[in-house]
């Protein structure tokens, strides 16, 4: 199966990578553990994790005074928890950020969050705690990508924007690791922006409009 496949590569770069990190907050507690439990089961797992990180995004957010000061907070920390899952179960980092990533920006816009900002912060994040534990950034970038891009899709958000915002999260974050890690994400987000224009141009009503 690929997705073994995938598997048994994390677990390899994955394995003896430990290092010291700023502690995991309430709510990327609360992340780490839901996503250690879906990682352990058998079956579909992504939608169970697009559930609990959007549940748990919405209502962390719901209660904060301002949706877009809390956004960057929230979004490193349940990023946080997911890494930590898949470090403990020993897998699982890029089968699950695409999950994770649409899970956070449709919590976000479930509290009429900056979906854009959302977006940028949540691939920025992955990218970075990818490169923290040894993980493949490029592959965890794209799955974020796609994660944020089909989560703008179906909240009805502007897609175009949010993988504009997205890839360029992506790059920034690769910046801070390396040129060879920038060419990687670039070389595999290549033509992102382009696709999510057509999917954008697609679900326009016939009368034209934006999303």
């Amino acid at each position: 199966m690929a997705h073994r496949a995938v598997a048994r590569k994390e677990m390899n770069t994955i394995r003896g990578s430990q290092k010291n990190r700023e502690p995991i907050g309430g709510v990327g507690s609360t992340v780490k553990d839901g996503i250690i439990t879906s990682l352990k089961g058998i079956g579909e797992i992504e939608e169970e994790i697009v559930t609990l990180v959007r549940n748990t995004a919405s209502d962390i957010l719901r209660t904060g005074s301002e949706v877009a000061g809390e956004s960057l907070s929230v979004t490193k920390d349940i990023v946080k928890g997911a890494i930590a899952a898949t470090e403990e179960v020993g897998t699982g980092l890029i089968l699950s950020a695409k999950s994770v990533a649409k899970g956070i920006v449709m919590g976000a816009s479930d509290v009429g969050g900056d979906v854009v900002t959302v977006a940028s912060q949540t691939v920025n994040s992955a990218v970075k705690g990818a490169a923290g534990i040894g993980a493949d950034v490029a592959l965890v970038a794209r799955r974020a990508v796609d994660g944020v891009i089909e989560a703008t899709q179906e909240v009805g958000g502007n897609v175009t924007e949010v993988a504009k915002a997205a890839v360029s999260g992506a790059i920034e974050a690769a910046g801070g690791i390396g040129n060879t890690a920038v060419k990687a994400v670039k070389d595999i987000l290549m033509g992102v922006v382009g696709r999510a224009k057509e999917v954008g141009s697609a679900a326009l009503p016939k009368s034209g409009g934006t999303l």
